[in-house]
């Protein structure tokens, strides 16, 4: 039996895991998925699986930014989220044992933890309560896939899809006395990606956003001054 004291360690642990994955995770099946993790140094750029193919196990983000995205048969890409410490990707393609229907790329230098198929039905195995988790995750990964597919196909015009964007991305940044800032360094390429508009597009509707005041950079930060602003562009 695991004393007093063993209990508010794993629980104390559990809470400074990020991720709700990993936070839903009882004491006993998060000690257990963790001693299976050995997080490698991935690159910007490095693929951890492409679509159409089967991805050899879940990947853990434990750190960093993986690019999430679908591509056509013309070669044009639509990147759907980015992934972050906490999230566990594959998870559809290793339960169904299907092709994976997006490719993910290596956005910032990451930490990425693989664990075979095997070994993650496996631990489903030991610890039942998981399979709730996991339909939890894969119905929050729909859900964002949606909502991205929603602002790309139904939103209006660029400036729309952009301000839309800017708000979701805003929603963890830090407040301070000038607004809502988030690191913003993505090229404007992959912005375009993100909303189906050309890199020109972005480049002239981002320099309009500035000349209106409604973004300011500060280096690789992105400011919001007034969210409600916004917010009126985007038509929310």
């Amino acid at each position: 039996m695991h004393t007093m004291r063993e209990t508010m360690t794993s629980n104390k642990v559990q809470s400074q895991r990020p991720g709700e994955f990993f936070k839903k995770l009882s004491p006993a099946a998060l000690s257990d998925l963790e001693s299976m993790e050995f997080p490698t140094l991935y690159q910007p750029g490095q693929l951890l699986f492409s679509e159409k193919s089967v991805p050899a196990g879940v990947f853990i983000v434990v750190s960093g930014e993986v690019k999430l995205s679908i591509n056509s048969s013309e070669g044009k890409r639509l990147i759907l989220t980015i992934a972050k410490a906490g999230e566990v990707l594959a998870l559809s393609s290793v339960l169904s044992g299907l092709p994976s229907e997006m490719t993910a790329e290596i956005l910032y230098p990451s930490r990425i933890a693989i664990i075979e198929r095997d070994q993650f039905v496996g631990f489903m195995a030991r610890h039942p309560e998981v399979y709730q988790v996991v339909t939890q995750e894969l119905s929050l990964q729909y859900k964002v896939a949606c909502e991205q597919l929603r602002t790309v196909a139904l939103a209006g015009s660029a400036p729309e899809k952009l301000a839309r964007l800017l708000l979701d991305w805003s929603e963890n940044g830090q407040k301070t006395d000038a607004g809502l800032r988030f690191r913003f360094s993505l090229t404007h390429e992959e912005i375009g990606e993100f909303i189906g508009a050309s890199r020109e597009t972005v480049t002239r509707t981002l320099s309009s956003f500035k000349s209106r005041r409604l973004v300011a950079f500060h280096g690789s930060m992105l400011e919001i001054p007034s969210r409600v602003a916004l917010e009126n562009v985007a038509g929310v």
